[in-house]
């Protein structure tokens, strides 16, 4: 199922001649070679499936609005709906165009760009990149972009809705199509109003991300001397408390830098919980199957098979499906206790943002910042 016409797509954006540590061109090609394609949809259902995914994306906005109270004033357009292929390269854009602008706002580029890949040539690193793309690439249903562009004034940031995937999704749930077409749109429609009607939030995220990146300095060779620690200290922990990847990867690194990951993490944790929490609390009268999606789905995110559940637990998915539960849990409680509202005050300011220990906690959040 294709959403519009996709060949070998074109060019990452970016400057003709620059430097890339990591091919991207690479990353796509290779993404787009193997992926698999998406579900058999007679013609008349696929063009169905577009439209409603176009209209449903500028009235989720709507109901996002009038749940939060954000971006009152912003225009509205419509998302993007585009096959897998498309999404690859949507997707390749806005990492390059991240990675680019946290490495320039950490002043960082010419110094750290080339001990983030390692011993990587940027074919290397983009073929590996490309690798993961191709996995993701059949499992995404939509995506926001901040870097992306919009085509409209003052709306920056790109939408992305991949058809195919959604259908499939839908298909397996055994779900009302429309319903669960309207709820993704409500998740990536809160993402975009996050990012849209919270001025200094892009910025924030691409600092935080360059203050992480900055950390890590040319220690190869260090990470590599604290990996024996790290290995006897997982040993350690119990099955249950098992590190994970993510875990370990925090075992590896330097204090600096483990303060500095759980900036991204808190910020990430609270955007993805938020907008998994919007998405339900709009309700039964927006999408009446609301709880028989939510329930399928969960259990879906639980599910896959063995090299599936391996995929998803190296590529961080897992810890990501993590994210969700946590932040909304976060999300719930705040409201539950000051309002919508009252949880707006994180969007006042940085200092606002709960940290990754009151994403736990969120009384103490609350306590910090209502008193």
């Amino acid at each position: 199922m294709n959403a519009r016409p996709s060949t070998l797509p074109a060019p990452v954006r970016g400057t003709a001649g620059e430097h890339r540590a990591l091919d991207w061109n690479i990353a796509v090609a290779t993404a787009v070679r193997l992926m698999k394609p998406g579900p058999d949809v007679p013609r008349a259902e696929a063009e169905q499936a577009v439209r409603a995914l176009r209209q449903f994306s500028v009235e989720a906005e709507t109901h996002v609005r009038e749940l939060t109270g954000l971006g009152q004033d912003l225009p509205i357009i419509a998302g993007d709906v585009v096959d897998r292929p498309s999404w690859v390269r949507g997707a390749a854009d806005g990492l390059a165009a991240l990675t680019e602008a946290a490495l320039t706002s950490a002043d960082a580029r010419t110094q750290r760009v080339d001990d983030l890949f390692g011993g990587l040539t940027a074919r290397g690193a983009g073929v590996q990149a490309g690798l993961v793309l191709a996995y993701l690439g059949g499992k995404v249903l939509g995506q926001f972009d901040p870097y992306g562009d919009s085509g409209v004034a003052g709306q920056r940031g790109r939408l992305l809705l991949v058809a195919p995937n959604i259908v499939a999704a839908q298909r397996s749930l055994g779900v009302p199509a429309e319903d669960f077409a309207m709820w993704v749109c409500l998740h990536e429609s809160t993402h975009r109003l996050q990012f849209n009607a919270v001025p200094w939030l892009r910025e924030h995220f691409t600092e935080s991300l360059g203050v992480l990146l900055s950390e890590m300095e040319g220690t190869t060779g260090e990470l590599l001397g604290r990996f024996p620690a790290v290995l006897r200290e997982a040993r350690s922990r119990s099955e249950d408390s098992s590190p994970g990847v993510l875990g370990v990867i925090e075992l590896l690194q330097t204090p600096e830098q483990r303060h500095a990951l759980d900036r991204i993490i808190a910020i990430s944790t609270l955007l993805e919980g938020h907008a998994d929490h919007v998405m339900d609390a709009v309700g039964p009268q927006v999408v009446p199957s609301v709880a028989t999606i939510r329930s399928r789905f969960t259990e879906r995110r639980k599910g896959g098979g063995l090299l599936d559940r391996l995929l998803r637990s190296l590529l961080g998915v897992d810890a990501k499906i993590r994210q969700y539960a946590q932040g909304a849990a976060f999300t719930r409680r705040v409201v539950d206790e000051v309002g919508m509202t009252g949880f707006n005050a994180v969007w006042a300011a940085p200092e606002n943002l709960p940290t990754r220990a009151e994403i736990s906690d969120p009384a103490r959040w609350i306590r910090r910042v209502h008193g």
